[in-house]
Parts: C-alpha cells; sequence; structure tokens
C-alpha cells in the first residue's frame, strides 16, 4: 500500500506546493512514484482552486521543479484518514491541524522541517518577502525531503 503525505501551510499557494513540487520530483528520481502519494492544501480556503504563486514557481523551476499543474486546496476532515503523513510548514499550522484532527484519525501530523539536517523548526512564509525568501524556502524544503525520503524507504 502507498503511503501518502500531504503537505500543508495557510494558503497553499507557496510553501506546500513547493514541497509538494520538491518531493514529487524526489519520489519519481527514486523511481517510488507507486509507492508514494504527495498532496498539499491550506489550512485557510483564500486560494482555493487557484496556481501556487508566480514567484514559487519562478523559483522551483529554476531548480527543475514544476508546480504549473498543482492548485490550491483546503484541507478537510477526509485528509487525516486518507493520508499517512500531514506535514506542517510551521508551528502555526501546526496547530491549526491539531485542532482539525478527528480522535480517530491514524493520520502522523508533524512539521515539514522535523526531518531536516537543518535545525531550523519552521519554513517561514515567503509571501511579502523578496527573492531571497524563495530561495531560502526551497533550500528548507530540499533538505527536509531528503529526510523525508530516507525515513519512508526505511518504514517499507
Amino acid at each position: 500500500m502507498a503511503k501518502r503525505v500531504l503537505f500543508v501551510c495557510l494558503g497553499n499557494i507557496c510553501r506546500s506546493p513547493t514541497a509538494h513540487g520538491v518531493f514529487l520530483k524526489r519520489v519519481a528520481d527514486a523511481g517510488l512514484q507507486e509507492h508514494i502519494e504527495v498532496d498539499s492544501a491550506g489550512t485557510a480556503a483564500w486560494h482555493t482552486g487557484h496556481p501556487p504563486d508566480a514567484r514559487s514557481q519562478a523559483f522551483a523551476a529554476q531548480r527543475g521543479y514544476d508546480l504549473s499543474a498543482l492548485r490550491a486546496r483546503q484541507v478537510c476532515e477526509q485528509d487525516f484518514y486518507t493520508f499517512n503523513y500531514i506535514l506542517a510548514m510551521d508551528y502555526a499550522n501546526l496547530d491549526a491541524l491539531a485542532q482539525m484532527q478527528p480522535a480517530d484519525a491514524p493520520a502522523t501530523v508533524a512539521l515539514l522541517l522535523s526531518f531536516a539536517a537543518s535545525h531550523v523548526e519552521e519554513v517561514p512564509d515567503p509571501y511579502y518577502g523578496g527573492d531571497e525568501s524563495f530561495h531560502c524556502v526551497l533550500n528548507l524544503v530540499e533538505d527536509a525531503s531528503e529526510g523525508l525520503l530516507q525515513a519512508l524507504r526505511e518504514k517499507g
């Protein structure tokens, strides 16, 4: 049975689609598409149906990640039953997920960067930042993606 991973930020237009695209490519490069499914969502519904932020798409494309097919959606209760891992970009979204998670839902809810080698805990929101903010998000997400992929391999 495939492992399912959901990346979550607030609006699902910058950080979580970046994580979605980066991890999807890592999974494909490892030949594990049959074993690992990837999605992203936001805790808020402001951008539902919209593509990722143009800056997120542009900076991701510079590193070989294509986010163009992704569309924002809001986390729903069913996600806690569908996904094995629901990974938040920051503590605010982690808290929102913890409040939403039904008591009997089996999903593991954690911070994405708990899988990273760096000692940073949160992926900062680049929305109001400059170019460096988007590079920072990519660096952190790439680091965590390696650790997450390794952890999923170890769990079979």
